[in-house]
């Protein structure tokens, strides 16, 4: 018997909670639940009771919980699933005490702050019946799925090397610029080009050749490192390296380059628009742009499906834990100043492109409900 008739989904609609409403909720993933077919809208978890009265307004949503009320959602039986999009160090808060609860975690990445929280996540899965998904939307894309799909096939022929340049310009009265380091660009925009890195070369980063902090005066973001550069190597001396920032005009790059050949993707983590591929085989030159697709409805819909299919869901918390695992290297790096070893590290799993691509149509963001605070979710 599936969940789906278990549960008595007469629509095969697994019910959300969104736990945290912060922009990229609002923004991207409160407008995809409906498109997707198999998920419904039950109820809101925020720190702002104003916000949660007038996003259920918005969306006819009944039930509105504090997050001090979280423990009274759980025994309410008005949601199947959670989505957490709070910020990323509380993440285990509220993660663990649903999957205890039975109930699924849709997980915003990075899983957490740390390996050992992230870990103890992934223990609360493995003795909860619950699923737990990390929330790298990019796994479902299709021009992302493309370019893995040409790098397996041999197209680009033994990769050498990978580099990209992901930077965006934060408003200082942001609460990420208020909270250090696990708040700013390394644990907020680098798990892009990290987990990036991973799937493109189907393997897992062996060290930390060098990473490099700076503060940019003139970006107004106070006692804040908000430019990260970063070198990684690879299994078989390939390198892959990187740079975000908090302080850069918009950019979104990444280049991926082989014996035969090289794809250049710019957008190639953004979800407002289509990512685009420039090919580069030999001499021969060509550009693809993909369809613009609802990357947040289509990962709901992915994890949906595989609730209500009885199907563990591919980017999970040993997929979170990976990325984490480079990030405390990067950190260890920057407080050295010297070369540093990751620890050993096998993925059970790699993407599965066919079985994960989701073409759902783009849907627009509506204008968000504000916040009374700037660090109001």
């Amino acid at each position: 018997m599936s969940l789906a008739s278990a549960f008595g989904f007469g629509t095969k609609k697994v019910r959300y909670a969104v736990v945290g409403a912060g922009d990229i909720t609002q923004s991207a993933m409160l407008p995809g639940i409906k498109h997707t077919g198999n998920s419904e809208l039950t109820a809101i978890v925020t720190g702002d009771a104003e916000k949660g009265r007038l996003l259920a307004e918005k969306y006819g949503v009944e039930h509105v919980y504090s997050y001090n009320e979280f423990d009274k959602l759980l025994t309410a039986g008005v949601c199947d699933a959670i989505y957490l999009g709070t910020p990323n160090w509380r993440h285990a808060e509220f993660a663990i005490p649903a999957l205890d609860a039975g109930i699924h975690v849709l997980c915003e990445k990075p899983l957490e702050v740390s390996s050992e929280k992230a870990r103890a996540i992934q223990d609360a899965e493995r003795r909860s019946k619950a699923k737990l998904m990390t929330a790298y939307r990019l796994h479902f894309e299709p021009g992302t799925l493309d370019a893995i799909e040409k790098i397996r096939s041999g197209e680009l022929g033994e990769l050498v090397a990978f580099t990209s340049c992901f930077g965006q310009k934060l408003d200082p009265d942001n609460h990420r610029a208020k909270h250090g380091l696990e708040a700013g660009p390394l644990f907020d925009m680098a798990p892009y080009p990290i987990n990036a890195i991973r799937y493109l070369f189907g393997a897992e980063p062996v060290a930390v050749e060098s990473a490099v902090a700076t503060r940019q005066p003139s970006a107004g973001l106070g006692d804040l490192d908000d430019t990260f550069a970063v070198v990684l190597r690879m299994p078989g001396d390939r390198l892959a390296s990187f740079t975000v920032s908090y302080a850069m005009n918009n950019v979104d790059s990444l280049i991926v380059a082989g014996m035969k050949g090289s794809i250049h993707m710019s957008p190639a983590y953004g979800f407002q628009s289509g990512i685009e591929q420039n090919l580069t085989i030999g001499d021969q030159q060509s550009h693809e742009k993909f369809k613009h697709t609802d990357q947040f409805g289509g990962e709901m819909r992915y994890f949906s499906d595989c609730i209500l299919n009885e199907r563990d869901p591919e980017p999970d918390a040993e997929e979170g834990l990976s990325d984490l695992r480079v990030i405390e290297g990067i950190v260890k790096a920057m407080k050295t100043g010297s070369r540093v070893e990751l620890p050993p590290f096998t993925r059970t799993r790699r993407i599965d492109p066919e079985s994960q691509r989701q073409t759902l149509s783009a849907v627009s963001a509506p204008a968000p409900v504000k916040a009374k605070s700037p660090t109001g979710n």
